[in-house]
């Protein structure tokens, strides 16, 4: 089977440098406001690694500031919605989609034009290596007149609005193409905030932007700082820095005053992805052991301190639909003894959670049979040992929906033969079978009812042991209003964002 080539840009955690909270003059005068809107100050965890290109993990970042959007957007449900586009329609049978425009600008002033429109999906088609989104995808779009964009693919796409909601599939004005291979957001996109200075990797400054088609935004600008201490972010919110900080750990919530603390229960989970491929998890009978082993519901309330709720599968609560269309694993393998097999079991620190979870699943491993060696690293010296396939074991926090608000993507990108996020290295005929019928599925309730089924295969396989389904914890002071945390981890800041 084929290896991963890397892990999707923003389904995982990278390493990050932190920030600081020093306010510099300009800071200060600019916090008080400029007459209709004081300017939001926001600590967020995760820092640019990619020079704000759109087509990685920094459109997450882009996306939640509010600087950036594409054709369409994910509602609450995971329903794709109008953004720059007002109306689309099926066209020859899914392999292509008509889009229409609404009267929108782009933040130099130009117009947003199909042909823009279709420039700029045209880049992120040839973008290398390709946006997540777009894995084993092959995009084409063109101008069909001024408000018009025909959007097509290889093969029937059932769910390419979805696909079109992903912040690395936002539209930038044309100037911002002029280097060959690169994006320049600063100034270019279409969102409420327009992104104007750029502080290295430690901060960035964000200013209104006044003819966006949605309506004048409340806040007059945004600082933002990118603080990887959870400590330091909770310190900031408690003393009055900032007005916003993303992502607490859970550790830091008790010490909070609780009015400033929001729970948004999130499409992310923690799973223990067991590697099939090679080591002692080649053996079923040892990955049902394994399964039989571990007690999810000490995680949640341990780890996650009640952030977070047992596991019920892939798809989690966040996901109204998934409830009442979950199938019960079938075929699974009799657990035989472990007999103190070795085996490592692998995580990273980027996350605070995540090693006090690795702890835990040691000493129910242990207690099960296993000699478990742990090994925790920062991210960026574990990835190259997780994708060549060197650990037994892997504990990882994946939002399940991030790339498309799909199911069935984030099943074949992660748990089919060919699949380009394949964390157990799993190739399963049964699977891939029943995943490519869900693909096949163009009707929402349909495509959804397959998905189950094909969660059902995977867990059969034991491959995965889903942990616990997350809770977003974000800080935001009393003073604020209309902050946007969402489940899919998209927004933060909008247009009715105030203090």
């Amino acid at each position: 089977m084929r290896t991963p080539r890397r892990l999707i840009a923003g389904l995982f955690v990278l390493p990050l440098l932190s920030g600081c909270f020093a306010s510099s003059g300009d800071d200060a005068s600019a916090s008080s406001g400029s007459g209709d809107g004081a300017r939001l100050r926001v600590a967020l965890p995760f820092a640019p690694t990619e020079n704000y290109s759109p087509y990685g993990q920094d459109a997450m970042l882009l996306s939640r500031l509010g600087v950036i959007e594409g054709l369409t957007r994910l509602d609450a449900n995971g329903t794709a919605v109008p953004a720059l586009a007002e109306s689309w329609s099926r066209e020859n049978g899914g392999r292509s989609w008509l889009f229409t425009l609404r009267d929108a600008r782009f933040q130099d002033g130009e117009a947003v034009t199909a042909e823009a429109v279709a420039a700029a999906l045209t880049a992120a088609g040839k973008a290398d290596p390709a946006p997540s989104a777009l894995a084993g995808v092959k995009l084409t779009a063109e101008a069909e007149d001024d408000r018009r964009v025909r959007v097509s693919t290889a093969e029937a796409d059932p769910v390419l609005p979805l696909r079109l909601s992903n912040p690395s599939l936002a539209v930038f004005a044309p100037k911002a193409y002029a280097k060959k291979g690169t994006v320049n957001v600063e100034g270019t996109a279409t969102g409420p905030f327009s992104l104007t200075r750029i502080d290295g990797d430690t901060a960035a400054t964000l200013d209104r932007f006044d003819d966006y088609w949605g309506g004048r935004a409340q806040a007059s600008g945004v600082t933002a700082r990118f603080v990887s201490d959870g400590t330091a972010r909770a310190n900031a919110l408690r003393t009055g820095d900032v007005d916003i900080a993303e992502s607490l750990p859970v550790a830091q919530v008790a010490s909070l005053d609780k009015d400033d603390i929001h729970e948004v229960d999130t499409a992310r989970n923690t799973s223990l992805y067991l590697n099939t491929e090679s080591g002692a998890f080649t053996d079923p009978g040892l990955r049902a052991a394994a399964r039989e082993a571990i007690d999810p519901s000490v995680i949640a309330k341990g780890a996650y301190e009640g952030y977070a709720v047992p596991a019920q599968g892939l798809f989690g609560p966040a996901l109204t639909w998934a409830a009442g269309k979950r199938v019960e694993p079938a075929g699974r393998a009799r657990a035989t003894g472990p007999d103190g097999e070795r085996i490592t079991l692998a995580t990273y620190s980027d996350r605070p959670e995540l090693p006090e979870t690795a702890q835990v699943l040691q000493q129910q491993l242990r207690k099960a049979g296993f000699d478990v060696k742990l090994e925790v690293r920062t991210y960026a010296r574990l990835e190259g040992d997780l994708l060549s396939g060197k650990f037994d074991a892997a504990v990882f926090s994946r939002n399940m929906m991030l790339d498309t608000g799909d199911p069935v993507t984030v099943l074949a990108s992660d748990y089919t033969c060919d699949g380009s996020n394949n964390l157990s290295f799993l190739c399963d005929q049964k699977v891939d079978k029943l995943v490519a019928a869900a693909q096949a599925e163009s009707d929402t309730a349909a495509r959804q009812d397959a998905a189950m089924k094909a969660e059902a295969a995977v867990l059969g396989t034991d491959s995965v042991i889903p942990l616990v389904h997350l809770k977003l914890v974000a800080g935001i002071a009393t003073s604020v209003r209309g902050a946007l945390p969402d489940p899919y981890e998209r927004t933060l800041i909008g247009t009715g964002t105030r203090r």
